[in-house]
């Protein structure tokens, strides 16, 4: 009878085996299958002179991510059209598309980024929660995504005069008048066009006449550049203080230590984008923050920097001529009978000039 007992219990341990080691093969099939599955892409909808997109493409540049990105062209309107409003009902790029996610304010990008994409081979722009550097990165984050940065691009358009050595075209100012007025009777033609987008394009061109008054505000510009003074001046005493650390031998100290971090990425296109204005000279430059000069200098140097922004104060490279090749290529059936017509004309014309030679020598 004992021997019974034996064998039964021996019979269930091999059968409880059997059924673990199923179980865990099963798991290793479903991890496999898991691992195989292709993963949603990154996809990024910018326009390159826009600054938060600019924020959000170096940040992916300086983590290595793969991502897939559409210009979508502010100079005529693409971001005002019915497929990108449906995708962002407030209008305005960048956008990032991860599978099911649909992310559009630049912040939540890339703390999404940075949540998403942390492997040994991504590098960190945020530092570990509670870690040392994770409070300081934070502070300087939000105080430099707190600067007026649309108020200060438009201000300088505007109001040429308060520049020195700006990489804005001359026709800029009398441009972007014509265009703003121009995009307010084409939102109220497209809420006409579309019922179920009419409250979002409704409420954008409230918020373009609201900007374009604040914008035009020469004494509230004045104001928003001195609270600049003021922002710059505490980032050039975190530098200082970087300075006089000493950092790893070979290494370089950045705004928050001896690493890159989010809040230099907000810094680094912060100051790209004051020297495209012309206000450099105002905040840095002959002897006035030096540590900011020297910071500026360095990291417009780094590959991924030179990669995202190296042509973005050439308004050719960056701004005229994508527009110029888009307007050809939705033109291209007009662009090309003109291009026949005048190659006809020219050819008669060269034409009538030899017979007309040649009657002339006889």
């Amino acid at each position: 009878m004992a021997s019974e007992n034996i064998s039964e219990s021996q019979d269930e341990k091999c059968i409880l085996i059997k059924k673990n080691a199923f179980e865990e093969a099963c798991q290793e099939i479903e991890e496999c299958t898991e691992s195989k599955k292709p993963k949603p892409k990154l996809t990024l909808y910018h326009w390159t002179q826009s600054f938060n997109s600019q924020k959000v493409r170096l940040a992916i540049a300086e983590k290595g991510l793969l991502c897939e990105e559409y210009d979508v062209s502010l100079p005529l309107s693409e971001h005002n059209e019915p497929w990108f409003m449906r995708l962002n009902p407030a209008g305005e790029v960048p956008v990032l598309v991860h599978g099911e996610e649909v992310i559009c304010d630049p912040t939540q990008i890339m703390d999404y980024l940075e949540h998403n994409f942390k492997d040994d081979d991504c590098p960190r722009l945020v530092p570990e929660e509670g870690s040392t550097y994770y409070h300081r990165v934070q502070h300087y984050r939000e105080l430099l995504d707190s600067l007026q940065m649309d108020a200060y691009t438009h201000g300088c358009i505007l109001h040429p005069e308060i520049t020195v050595d700006s990489h804005i075209p001359t026709y800029a100012t009398t441009r972007i008048r014509a265009q703003i007025g121009n995009t307010e009777s084409k939102l109220k033609q497209l809420a006409l066009e579309n019922p179920e987008l009419k409250d979002a394009y409704i409420a954008k061109q409230r918020r373009l006449k609201s900007k374009l008054f604040d914008h035009d505000n020469m004494k509230y510009l004045k104001k928003l550049l001195e609270e600049l003074e003021g922002v710059l001046d505490q980032v050039e005493t975190e530098l200082q203080r970087r300075a006089e650390e000493t950092p790893e031998e070979g290494g370089q100290a950045w705004l928050c230590g001896d690493f890159f971090s989010a809040a230099d990425v907000s810094l680094a296109v912060a100051l790209h984008r004051l020297k495209f204005l012309g206000l450099s000279r105002r905040y840095w430059g002959d002897g006035n923050h030096g540590n900011l000069e020297a910071y500026y200098e360095r990291v417009v140097e780094r590959p991924a920097f030179r990669r995202v922004l190296g042509n973005v104060n050439n308004i050719l490279v960056s701004a005229v001529l994508p527009v110029a090749f888009r307007v050809a290529r939705k033109n291209a059936p007009a662009l090309v009978g003109a291009t026949l017509l005048l190659s006809l004309l020219g050819g008669a014309s060269y034409l009538a000039f030899l017979f007309m030679k040649r009657r002339l020598t006889l």
